[in-house]
């Protein structure tokens, strides 16, 4: 297997030992792995493949420390054609929430959550997709 070099924080290594050890892995290795095939995988569900989605990105992030609200901004320009609704709320004293509503085909809302994902200090990313034509208890 080969061996590869991943940086993080100190307290993500933390919170990953601990999981690793909590859930009975044998290290962190392990979860990484087992975590990467999961992410890989979440966008190929056949079952959304040619289908209208909907879609829900929550994004938290530290907005004293960052600047994550102009590259969302910048995210939510850019999509405008996928991008419904946005919303952003402060949470705390300290944190702000990006709420994006989504409207669109699996590629293009995968690759709009992979650019959050892949966006530099945020502290939370949660989403949801569904089918649009599941509306009513169509299936």
């Amino acid at each position: 297997m080969t061996v590869v070099s991943v940086s993080m924080p100190d307290e993500l290594l933390e919170r990953l030992d601990t999981f690793a050890e909590e859930h009975g892995y044998t290290g962190r290795s392990e979860v990484v792995r087992e975590a990467s095939r999961n992410l890989l995988t979440e966008f190929q569900d056949k079952q959304l493949e040619e289908r209208e989605l909907m879609g829900v990105v929550t994004v938290l992030f530290d907005f004293e420390s960052t600047d994550v609200e102009q590259k969302m901004m910048h995210l939510r320009h850019e999509y405008d054609h996928l991008v419904t609704s946005h919303v952003h709320n402060h949470v705390g004293n300290h944190y702000c929430m990006e709420l994006f509503i989504l409207e669109g085909d699996l590629e293009n809302i995968s690759t709009f959550v992979g650019k959050i994902r892949a966006t530099q200090d945020t502290l939370s990313i949660d989403y949801s997709v569904m089918p649009v034509d599941r509306i009513g208890g169509v299936v």
